[in-house]
């Protein structure tokens, strides 16, 4: 099997990390379901993506010693299984909500790791950051069915928000498929193999900390994002979730969706250094836009603010990696393990909201992060001229 067939199941597992994104759009629907003040509902994601803070370095360590496909097929199981809880027994609780949450974060924790360093096996010489960005493209639709799966059917078969998860377990069951007969010639790392305390260690460096605090803030701030902006339109300009809410959410991640794609067409001609500060850039004039007192504007500014976030998580994830190489598997797990950001900035989020009494002021905390991002972005372009 070829590196470009060999690709294919590869984007079908991204299509299926994307499913955990679920968990930002459905705050306001679960807001509403389960009677939430915005502090607990921002919990949702919370709950989802700890997982990626308490996994993520003991699966690069696991997958050091097992293998990239060991662990995807291990990751799908996990997802699948946290998706049925819902699909069979339905979600008459907050409780079975946040298990089922809980079950998808750390599905896609396993995902992350071995997914996105095992691109870099199935992608020719140099073209790693490209295929990882329209492999996020790919992962961008995944968390574009989370908002518009529900409006559709409510529209179209009157049915509820959570019809979403057998579509997902049906999804879920034909990536298994996928993947199990896959035959990927994986690159071994180099020297000994990856420790718990060796892969921790490699935060003394001050480049990886940086990108990785820089991955920890830019994951929140998506999620934050799309948590947010339903609750935003509601607050500012009265559109009811249920019905409109969602569409604020899914234009974000249509723009996501968009700009990743355009992200692996940019790279084939424009380094990746360069693309990364370039659409910092662009994320933190959009999240400004945000604040211009009109509806338009801030439909505008959705857009904008998704088209900079699109390639954010590719162009660190791949720039580190392809820095330093023979460390593939214990940086996967260490950045992966960034994604415990989005644990952590909704709740702030909320808490702002909350003792504000404005959900507008709230978007403060992911302009923060953007600025540090935007900075980490300046020192990795002068760190690898």
């Amino acid at each position: 099997m070829n590196r470009r067939s060999s690709a294919l199941p590869i984007f079908l597992v991204f299509l299926a990390m994307g499913f955990a994104d679920a968990a930002g759009p459905f705050v306001g629907l679960a807001r509403e379901q389960f009677k939430l003040s915005n502090f607990v509902a921002q919990l949702i994601p919370f709950v989802g993506f700890l997982m990626f803070g308490i996994l993520s370095v003991p699966t690069g360590v696991l997958q050091d010693k097992k293998g990239k496909k060991f662990v995807l097929v291990l990751g799908l199981i996990i997802m699948l299984a946290g998706i049925l809880i819902p699909a069979i027994a339905g979600l008459s609780t907050f409780p079975i909500f946040l298990v089922t949450v809980l079950a998808l974060g750390a599905g896609a924790t396993v995902l992350q790791v071995a997914g996105n360093p095992i691109m870099r096996d199935v992608s020719p010489e140099g073209k790693y950051s490209r295929n990882l960005s329209l492999a996020q493209f790919v992962k961008a639709i995944g968390s574009l069915s989370g908002p518009l799966i529900p409006v559709i059917a409510a529209r179209a078969f009157g049915a509820g928000w959570n019809v979403i998860f057998p579509v997902y377990s049906i999804a879920l069951v034909i990536t298994l498929i996928a993947v199990v007969p896959l035959k990927v010639k994986e690159e071994k790392p180099e020297g000994n193999r990856a420790t718990l305390s060796s892969s921790l260690s490699l935060l003394n460096n001050g480049f990886v900390a940086m990108t990785v605090l820089a991955l920890f803030l830019y994951v929140g701030a998506e999620v934050s994002m799309s948590s947010g902006i339903p609750l935003f339109l509601q607050e500012r300009y009265g559109v009811d979730i249920n019905r409109i809410g969602l569409l604020g959410t899914g234009l974000f991640f249509l723009a996501l969706t968009i700009g990743r794609f355009s992200g692996g067409v940019i790279l084939n001609w424009m380094q990746p250094k360069k693309f990364f500060l370039a659409t910092s850039i662009i994320s933190v004039v959009g999240i400004a836009g945000m604040f211009v007192p009109n509806q338009w504007a801030a439909v505008a500014a959705f857009f904008v603010i998704g088209l900079g976030f699109a390639n954010i998580f590719p162009l660190i994830f791949s720039i580190v990696i392809d820095t330093m190489p023979k460390h593939t598997n214990a940086l996967s797990g260490l950045m992966i393990m960034a994604i415990v950001g989005a644990a952590f900035l909704p709740p702030l989020m909320g808490l702002v909201a909350d003792r504000s009494h404005s959900v507008e002021l709230s978007f403060l905390v992911p302009m923060a992060a953007l600025l540090y991002i935007t900075w980490t972005a300046f020192a990795v372009r002068k760190r690898v001229e």
